[in-house]
């Protein structure tokens, strides 16, 4: 991995908040690409913290479901909120969610399109943009690949941010319990480069290329022109 994708620390200390980190890793100067888990638990001082960061637009890639249990808590702090779930819902879509990693990664990218490109119009506005799903390593993981594929992050680059998830969360010992929203005991997984890999390339197989997948869900070109233009030199 080159050096230039560790120049933001690998986490950064927001009270209560899980995996926060920059996601710039040289590919984007720091400061305008945060990543992490969600802020249901965030007490003010975190918040805080999230004004001092400049943090205009927050995006929640989860499900309303999700929302509905566990709220952002974000005491007053002045950003946009936008909900923009990665994966449908279940109960209203009929689609259930994969139970393994390795069907999981494919399935993201055939669902979650216009969450995607909606982190790539927002980021494209300007201004810092934080992205976060419950621990922000999936759905975000897929999220911020993404960007960083769409800036020419070289892959070993790209996976290896991908994958300072797992010590982040204390998974790179292998899986550990939690509670999902519906009260029942689940295995939270480590991320793999497999997995990652296998959804950039279904997203290549939909629509020819990243740029294109990006333009069939709601991107425009000129969004795509705007983040490319904020590449580190």
């Amino acid at each position: 991995m080159t050096d230039s994708a560790y120049d933001a620390p690998v986490l950064l200390d927001v009270p209560d908040v899980p995996n926060f980190r920059d996601a710039g890793c040289g590919v984007l100067p720091p400061g305008r690409l945060y990543r992490s888990g969600g802020l249901f638990h965030m007490t003010e001082e975190g918040a805080g913290r999230l004004k001092a960061l400049g943090v205009r637009v927050v995006i929640d890639l989860r499900s309303r479901r999700e929302l509905d249990v566990w709220p952002d808590r974000l005491h007053g702090l002045e950003v946009e909120y936008r909900h923009l779930p990665l994966l449908p819902d279940p109960a209203d879509s009929g689609l259930p969610w994969p139970q393994t990693p390795a069907e999981l990664y494919p399935f993201m990218a055939e669902v979650g399109g216009a969450a995607l490109a909606g982190a790539v119009r927002a980021l494209a506005e300007g201004g810092a943009v934080l992205v976060h799903c419950a621990v922000g390593k999936d759905r975000t993981g897929l999220t911020v690949a993404a960007v960083h594929t769409l800036l020419g992050m070289p892959e070993g680059d790209l996976v290896a941010d991908f994958l300072r998830s797992n010590p982040a969360l204390g998974l790179d010992a292998g899986p550990v319990p939690y509670t999902d929203e519906e009260g029942r005991e689940r295995m939270s997984n480590p991320v793999e480069a497999p997995n990652l890999r296998a959804a950039l390339a279904r997203i290549a197989e939909l629509h020819g290329s990243l740029d294109g997948y990006l333009l069939a869900h709601g991107a425009t070109a000129e969004d795509l022109a705007a983040v490319r233009a904020l590449r580190a030199g």
